[in-house]
C-alpha cells in the first residue's frame, strides 16, 4: 500500500445527478433493501447486505461476480451522517463478519489515501434533482488505473436505475 496524505493528492470522485428528490436519493443510498440492487459493477450482485446506519454503526456486504462466483467482503464503518445531506465513512475490504481484511491478503493492491474517509454528498439542485457526489479515499490515478473509476461509474448507473423505480412507484 502506498501511503498518501489527505492534502497532497487528488482524491477519486464521482458524481451523478438525479432527476428525485434528494430524500429519494438519500432512501436508495441508505436502505440495505436497495443497496443490494446497486452494490458493485455492472453484472456484479450483492445477496446480502446488512446495515446499522449510524454513527459507528456497519454496513456488511457480499458481492459476487457475474458468474455467481463469491468476489468476497465489503465492509463501512459510519463516521458522520446528516441527514438527507453528507455521511463520511471507511470502506474496506472485510470477512463475513465485518472484520477488516488485508487487501493483500486477497492479492489486491490498494492504494488509499492515509487519513482520508470517504464522503458521500447528497445536494438538493432544486426542481425534483439531486446531486450525489462519493469522494473516495483512493488516489484518482490510482482509481483510473485500477479500474475502480469505472467501476464507480456503473455503480451509479445502477444506483440511478433504483432511484428511477423509487421515483415512478411515487
Amino acid at each position: 500500500m502506498t501511503e498518501n496524505t489527505v492534502n497532497e493528492v487528488e482524491r477519486m470522485v464521482v458524481t451523478r445527478v438525479f432527476d428525485a428528490p434528494r430524500e429519494l436519493v438519500w432512501k436508495a443510498w441508505t436502505d440495505p433493501k436497495y443497496i443490494m440492487q446497486w452494490w458493485g459493477p455492472k453484472g456484479f450482485t450483492a445477496p446480502v447486505c446488512e446495515m446499522d446506519f449510524r454513527v459507528g454503526g456497519k454496513l456488511i456486504c457480499c458481492m459476487n461476480a457475474p458468474d455467481g462466483q463469491l468476489c468476497g467482503w465489503n465492509a463501512v464503518e459510519y463516521h458522520e451522517i446528516v441527514l438527507h445531506e453528507k455521511i463520511v465513512s471507511s470502506m474496506y475490504f472485510s470477512d463475513s463478519k465485518g472484520n477488516k481484511i488485508d487487501p493483500a491478503e486477497l492479492g489486491i493492491e490498494h492504494e488509499a489515501i492515509d487519513g482520508a474517509y470517504d464522503v458521500t454528498l447528497f445536494e438538493d439542485l432544486g426542481n425534483g434533482q439531486t446531486r450525489l457526489t462519493f469522494i473516495g479515499n483512493d488516489p484518482m490515478e490510482s482509481a483510473k488505473n485500477s479500474g475502480q473509476l469505472e467501476g464507480w461509474n456503473e455503480i451509479l448507473d445502477k444506483l440511478a436505475a433504483v432511484v428511477a423505480e423509487l421515483a415512478q412507484a411515487k
